[in-house]
């Protein structure tokens, strides 16, 4: 039952508005999560280190709409790597299904990280009911963080479709480092 009022929330759920505009300084966060279906410590300063990062929200794992992201993540790997960026996957739904979703959906290839309501709330990723009033879950919003710590990109849409070819573009205008 709880993942049919899951489900429902998202198909009514109205997008979010993300506040964290281009130039903002990123909150920086340490989560708990996996990888290939290990359990991984996710940094935002240890991964700016290496390059600019795609933090991506999305609202609960093993929903058609965040398995089909998930995928198309995994797929872009290898271009988010020419462009020197890490992926993070973050959400505050089905939390506890996320090391198989790490490897089953992500196909191991990216972290994915229990989302806090602190982190939540720093990044306005609320998903928001037709109402405007607050679900338990994330919206679908990618944050492209430059090495800055500053954002560079917002992408808030709850349809997936566009998220991983929008953030590649955001990364492409980056200035070179």
């Amino acid at each position: 039952m709880r993942a049919l009022v899951s489900i429902a929330a998202l198909l009514l759920a109205a997008p979010a508005a993300a506040t964290l505009a281009p130039g903002a300084k990123a909150p920086v966060f340490t989560a708990q999560g996996a990888v290939a279906g290990k359990p991984f410590t996710v940094n935002l300063q240890d991964a700016l280190k290496k390059g600019p990062v795609v933090l991506y929200f999305f609202p609960a794992a093993f929903t058609s709409g965040c398995n089909a992201e998930a995928h198309a993540f995994a797929e872009a790997i290898p271009d988010f790597r020419k462009a020197h960026a890490t992926v993070i996957g973050m959400t505050a739904g089905h939390v506890d299904q996320l090391e198989d979703f790490s490897s089953k959906e992500c196909a191991g290839k990216f972290p994915v990280a229990a989302a806090s309501p602190a982190l939540i709330q720093s990044y306005d990723v609320v998903l928001k009911k037709p109402d405007g009033g607050a679900t338990a879950l994330t919206s679908r919003t990618s944050y492209v963080i430059g090495r800055d710590g500053r954002i560079a990109f917002v992408h808030d849409d709850m349809n997936p479709a566009e998220h991983v070819q929008r953030t590649l573009a955001a990364l492409r205008a980056l200035p070179a480092r």
